[in-house]
């Protein structure tokens, strides 16, 4: 099989999250095990940091990448969901895995895969510990998928655990509640591990106190050892300043990041954290925190974050999706200077829409549409539900129809946004 055929096959025999959503959650570990077994335990190969988080885990997981690599280290980066090519989830110094790795990887295993039917997230997982001990890497940056106690990342033992915060999203697996989600999250704080978190949240900060004291691993606030002060997105838009303020030993430096975002604030505090506990051990540096956070696109290909595609218009996506992340989103649209603003908009179908269109500006057009995933809510219901929060607009069947609807519609000095959901950002770009 060639490999688009190869990746063709394996969405066609395993449940993908992404792409079904809940028929391919799996709530134990019992195939991820199986599969560590059957690979030797490649894991146990190379020293890992654990990220998990509601928003701005993929973001921090690639920037504490990047600033690993400019450490000198061998870096893994293990993330989901892709955009553009499956590949995306795995690389090594910011570089993909190549085609014929995956290939050579199903058809050797092809058996194993048939008499386990794992979960498409299962044999990533499997897929990209294999590939980082047979590449000899120094350390990978692993991305926890879903929650954290029963993920399948959640096999590592790492020389650091980060948690970035808590908010509302997959609340129908992780609980129904702030706490429950927290606690979920917290299943990835291990034995004497340290522990970093992004954010001291009052609904949630006990639950990571209360599990490193049993686990005798210790906490770390990020937002209590770092602030990081972002200055005016630049009229080119390409990198933003900004001041990171050490707390503890009352120093300042002065940094600069290709993500325009509002909530990268608390991620670069969040980095900072680890990048300093990490000192030790990976040789962090002051120097090295900057230079990892300014070349994070560079030496990652991290897209979809708060992204330019093009100017006059102004034309935008990010992938924030829950309510917590697009209130980030929508306040930085807000602040964007622009004459009109035209919003290209879809969802996966089991989105709490009363969550989230409250949330967005009435002073806009709408393009309904939907991502060309099984997961994507139809744009004529989208649209419907949209009217009832005084949001007005039409509908498209596909994001590139959305786009060019959009394209058409607005003028040099307008700005158009492109998000909603990871999926209609990967369509659109």
């Amino acid at each position: 099989m060639t490999y688009q055929e190869t990746v063709s096959y394996l969405f066609s025999l395993l449940p993908a999250y992404h792409r079904v959503g809940k028929p391919a959650y799996k709530g134990n570990l019992d195939n991820t095990l199986a599969l560590d077994d059957y690979f030797g335990h490649p894991h146990k190969n190379f020293r890992t940091i654990h990220v998990a988080g509601t928003n701005g885990k993929g973001s921090v997981s690639h920037m504490i990448a990047s600033v690993l690599q400019e450490s000198g280290l061998h870096t893994g980066l293990y993330t989901s969901p892709h955009l553009l090519d499956f590949r995306e989830r795995i690389r090594i110094d910011g570089q993909m895995i190549n085609e014929e790795e995956v290939v050579q990887f199903v058809a050797g295993h092809d058996e194993l895969i048939r008499s386990l039917r794992p979960s498409f997230f299962e044999l990533t997982v499997a897929l990209a510990f294999d590939y980082f001990a047979r590449m000899k890497i120094d350390v990978a940056v692993v991305e926890v998928g879903m929650g954290g106690r029963l993920d399948s990342t959640n096999i590592i033992t790492p020389e650091l655990s980060v948690i970035t915060n808590i908010g509302h999203d997959h609340m129908e697996f992780l609980g129904d509640t702030l706490v429950a989600v927290a606690g979920e999250k917290a299943g990835i704080i291990k034995e004497r591990v340290p522990v970093v978190i992004g954010e001291s949240q009052p609904e949630t900060s006990d639950v990571f106190l209360a599990r490193g004291e049993a686990m005798g691993a210790p906490v770390h606030f990020a937002d209590r050892l770092f602030r990081c002060i972002l200055e005016s997105l630049p009229a080119d838009r390409v990198m933003r300043g900004f001041t990171l303020h050490d707390l503890a030993k009352g120093t300042s430096a002065k940094g600069e990041t290709p993500l325009g975002g509002l909530a990268q604030q608390k991620n670069i505090q969040t980095v900072a954290a680890v990048a300093g506990l990490l000192e030790t051990a990976f040789g962090t540096g002051r120097d090295h925190l900057l230079k990892g956070v300014a070349g994070v696109v560079a030496n990652t290909g991290l897209m979809g974050r708060w992204q330019v595609i093009s100017q006059a218009p102004l034309t935008v996506c990010d992938t924030g999706h829950n309510r917590e992340g697009l209130e980030y989103v929508i306040r930085q649209i807000k602040e964007t200077p622009r004459r009109s603003l035209h919003m290209v908009i879809g969802f996966v179908n089991d989105k709490d829409l009363t969550s989230v269109l409250p949330l967005f500006p009435h002073d806009a057009t709408y393009y309904f549409t939907k991502a060309s995933v099984p997961r994507a809510m139809d744009e004529r219901l989208l649209m419907t539900e949209a009217a009832g929060y005084g949001l007005a607009g039409s509908c498209y069947p596909t994001v590139r129809a959305a786009l060019d609807a959009a394209q058409a519609a607005a003028g040099k000095e307008d700005m158009i946004f492109i998000g909603g959901s990871t999926f209609i950002v990967a369509d659109a770009l």
